[in-house]
């Protein structure tokens, strides 16, 4: 079956050359090719298309009308292709991204202005929220995720490491005692983030591996890091936090890290996460570079 785009185009092109084989030798055609496919096209159609005579061609009344909407066709597929095609050589086109939003406001949301000075032609949606999205089924072309991964058909990368460290504000430590085991923090008042599930059922993990588990208690409970870091600094509690949600409290001097009998779970690492395939879009590919350029100097 002849390809009904290349007979349209034919057709255009004949009307345009008043000739078939002139239509065919600009498309590269033998004439009898050409010929073959108005045929195949009035056929489709069931109408007359051209009034061909041994010296000229032109079209009928009907023809007229449907090579009006046949330069309109083509002309937008060959738009459409050549957006595509575009995209193959510039990253172009709506990248919508999501991360957890303390780490987000922190690491990511500063860079994307440098990135969008880079790439112009993309435009990026991100979204700040600490609750799990599914990539492929939410329609998202990067994840950011904080800690171990679980097993996925997504791809990763890596892009730095991300330690636990346990702290509270020098006030809290003054009025409460300072904890050097972590069988003493069940005494003291340890506010707990309810979204990890090393310490949302009334308990923290400690050991590389989260093998030892330590009953808490606490008057404040919160699905985001920064609400728990803001409430350590006011003296309330203890809290136990990645290292990039309290670094600058530990600098300088607002929060203390404590030094127990047992190391800090490790959480993992910083990825960023991205469908299957080799064929990512030039956007994609893009994004995964720079993050990748930029948090490698995460502190």
């Amino acid at each position: 079956m002849l390809d009904r785009f290349t007979s349209m185009r034919v057709f255009v092109r004949a009307a345009a050359e008043g000739s078939l084989s002139a239509a065919g030798r600009t498309l590269h055609m033998s004439p009898a090719m050409a010929t073959k496919h108005v045929d195949t096209l009035e056929a489709r159609l069931g109408v007359k298309l051209l009034h061909r005579t041994t010296r000229q061609l032109t079209l009928t009344d009907t023809g007229r009308e449907y090579l009006d909407a046949c330069q309109r066709i083509l002309r937008e597929l060959d738009e459409v292709e050549s957006d595509v095609s575009a995209q193959r050589h510039e990253a172009t086109g709506l990248l919508r991204m999501n991360a957890p939003l303390s780490f987000g406001l922190r690491f990511i949301a500063p860079l994307i202005p440098a990135f969008t000075h880079q790439y112009p032609m993309v435009e990026v949606e991100l979204d700040l929220n600490d609750t799990r999205q599914d990539l492929l089924k939410d329609g998202w072309d990067l994840l950011i995720r904080v800690g171990h991964l679980e097993n996925s058909e997504l791809r990763a990368r890596r892009m730095g490491d991300c330690p636990m460290v346990i702290c509270a504000a020098p006030a809290y430590l003054a009025r409460h005692g300072t904890p050097r085991r972590i069988s003493e923090l069940s005494g003291h008042n340890c506010l707990s983030y309810t979204l990890s599930p090393q310490q949302a059922n009334g308990t923290w993990a400690f050991g590389r591996k989260g093998e030892i588990q330590v009953p808490v208690k606490g008057n404040l409970k919160a699905n985001n890091g920064d609400a728990l870091l803001s409430a350590a600094l006011h003296g309330q509690g203890i809290i136990y936090q990645p290292h990039f949600i309290v670094s600058e409290a530990l600098a300088s001097g607002e929060l203390v890290a404590l030094e127990l009998d047992h190391p800090p779970l490790e959480i993992g690492g910083v990825y960023v996460m991205f469908p299957p395939g080799h064929r990512l879009p030039l956007k994609v590919r893009a994004m995964i570079d720079y993050l990748a350029d930029e948090l490698g100097t995460l502190p």
